[in-house]
């Protein structure tokens, strides 16, 4: 007689089982229709979920779907950090911390507005629309700019302010939920909570980091230096589990370990070229099932009833979001940076870059856990800005990369910074 347990972990496999085949087959699709595979991956899974073919149904797999998306986002920044270098990281910390900030500031005000008009909803439930789809994702980020051909510096900005906006976004979240609940807002207490979020995450992070590393190095410290895949990983959830515990943010943590990893010299450190191969070869690797699963699980949870309902409101707020509220607010956050030396061209293609996905789409899971006043119209238009964005804005980053001449080749003929 199978017990609870024993019954728990065989769903949870296999779900893990059927989400993995049908992220390969499809990763495969994708190359064939010249998609970007987290497309075909969210296809997969509103195939796979219970408005189609009923195969997966997360309700039966709270335990498992809620570790894939934690660890899968973990990671993916982890990696993330690993891709950042702090030369070029050190140029353009302002504008990222700019973006990271007051962009999501901006566009949250920006957005909210325009659902207050487009939806006639109180104000304080269009704000907290306008936060959830305000910060962008690292999940597709990351691994799309780490095959383009643009500059560090552009590339690096755009990946870090995917790892920092996040916890913007989630403090004025849940400030915004406080408010709703009956609480009263306070500024002084706002900045607080993103101050020690942040700088939490970041102090443990360094400090995984820097002990990770030194485990894996050569020399007599590192006795684990043929378990640099193992000590990633382990260092991962250390680090998310302890910001989480101690109240800082768990993102911000994991993506300062692998900053902190992939500067590794910056802390005289070293790991033996054949352990060194074999981590690279195991973190791609772990990097692809990851982005499989998380993206596939997220087409399972999209509900095409509530789409259809509210699709003409949807599609204007994310042409709001698209067209206005991040151009707007990626301009003033740039433009506050005149030490970076930004030229136009480079502006331009940051205030086009936003794609929306694994953090807005766990944060309406806990909303409509909480079953929160109208999470049918907040869902509908956070799934639609998911679809949107990572069809149609992150299918066309290569091209309009290519159209301003940014790629690597023709980055030395755009040399007039605007500021």
């Amino acid at each position: 007689m199978e017990t609870a347990t024993t019954l728990a972990s065989e769903q949870i496999l296999q779900l893990i089982a059927i989400v993995m085949l049908a992220g390969a087959v499809f990763g495969k699709l994708s190359r064939k229709v010249n998609l970007p595979d987290v497309v075909l991956f969210i296809l997969a899974g509103i195939i796979l979920g219970p408005h189609v073919l009923n195969i997966v149904d997360i309700d039966k797999y709270p335990v498992g779907n809620q570790l894939i998306l934690t660890f899968g986002a973990a990671y993916i920044l982890y990696d993330g950090g690993r891709e950042v270098d702090l030369k070029v990281f050190n140029k353009v910390k302002f504008t990222v911390i700019l973006l990271a900030t007051v962009g999501v500031f901006l566009s949250t005000l920006i957005t909210g507005y325009f659902a207050y008009k487009i939806f006639n909803i109180e104000l304080i439930y269009a704000l907290l629309l306008g936060v959830i789809i305000a910060s962008t994702d690292p999940s597709v980020l990351i691994p799309l700019f780490k095959d383009m051909k643009i500059s560090n510096k552009l590339k690096q900005t755009i990946i870090s302010e995917s790892a920092f906006n996040d916890v913007a976004g989630a403090i004025i979240t849940f400030t915004i939920l406080g408010i709703i609940s009956g609480g009263t807002f306070s500024l002084g207490n706002s900045i607080f909570n993103l101050l020690k979020s942040s700088i939490g995450g970041i102090v443990v992070g360094l400090l995984a980091g820097y002990v990770s590393t030194k485990l894996i190095s050569q020399g007599r410290i590192g006795f684990l230096n043929e378990y640099p895949s193992e000590l990633a990983i382990a260092s991962v959830i250390t680090a998310y589990l302890l910001s989480e515990k101690l109240g800082f943010s768990g993102f911000m943590a994991v993506f300062i370990v692998g900053m902190v990893c992939g500067n590794k010299h910056f802390i005289n450190c070293k790991i033996h070229e054949e352990n060194k191969i074999t981590h690279l070869r195991f973190k791609e690797v772990l990097t692809v099932i990851l982005r499989m699963m998380i993206f596939v699980l997220l087409g399972t949870h999209i509900d095409f009833s509530i789409l259809l309902k509210y699709w003409s409101q949807d599609l204007l707020l994310v042409s709001v979001l698209i067209f206005i509220s991040r151009p707007i607010s990626a301009f003033i956050s740039i433009t506050l940076d005149r030490k970076a030396k930004w030229n136009f061209k480079e502006i331009v293609y940051m205030m086009w870059i936003r794609e929306t996905g694994v953090i807005p789409a766990a944060l309406i899971g806990m909303l409509m856990s909480m079953n929160i006043k109208n999470i049918d119209i907040i869902a509908s238009v956070t799934f639609t800005t998911i679809i949107i964005t990572l069809t149609f804005q992150a299918s066309t980053a290569k091209l309009l990369a290519k159209i301003l001449k940014l790629d690597v080749e023709n980055i030395e003929k755009i040399n007039k910074p605007v500021c």
